[in-house]
């Protein structure tokens, strides 16, 4: 059984409205400097992460530590918006949020069927840097939960799940963020 470790990224300098692969900002940094620190003693492990330079640079300072080169996985990525406008963009994701996966359109269904298996895929124990949605569709399936959001992963928050080969098991969900900005 192999546990999984999914870290949101840090804080982005910009939203999902304002750009379309933001690197992190100072904090952002810091978050993903401490972050790091506090999954060192669990490795080394395989790491993941989403191609996008917000989760990359969050994984870069552990894969320092453990010299260990990511894997760019495409499945643990942000979800895919429908349009590239920005301002778009963040009306879709706000109404999106707020439903349910029962009411995702095919390309939405097929890309949290990517994420799901993904992460069934892994046979040992693995560090994944992913996004907001992408961590929500893992907890989502381990407790059955249809919303898209099910909870508010605080940047560089870590979620435990263990792959028990066709589910997951959630043993420990990341630290919330009162108020999440999509970032």
């Amino acid at each position: 059984m192999a546990r999984l470790y999914m870290v949101r990224h840090g804080r982005a300098a910009a939203g999902f409205g304002e750009s379309h692969d933001p690197g992190l900002d100072d904090l952002g940094r810091s978050q993903a400097q401490a972050v790091a620190q506090e999954l060192a003693p669990r490795g080394p492990l395989p790491i993941l992460s989403s191609p996008l330079r917000r989760t990359r640079e969050t994984a870069a300072p552990l894969a320092k530590l453990w010299n260990v080169e990511p894997v760019i996985e495409e499945a643990v990525a942000e979800i895919p918006s429908p349009t590239d406008n920005l301002q778009e963009r963040v009306a879709w994701l706000r109404e999106f949020m707020a439903g349910s996966w029962r009411n995702a359109t095919p390309p939405l269904a097929q890309w949290r069927e990517d994420a799901i298996a993904a992460l069934l895929a892994l046979i040992e124990d693995t560090v994944i840097f992913s996004h907001y949605i992408a961590i929500n569709v893992a907890v989502g399936l381990a407790t059955s939960d249809d919303r898209v959001v099910v909870f508010s992963p605080d940047n560089c928050s870590v979620t435990v799940l263990e792959n028990e080969g066709d589910t997951l098991r959630l043993t420990e969900k990341g630290r919330e963020a009162p108020l999440t900005k999509v970032n």
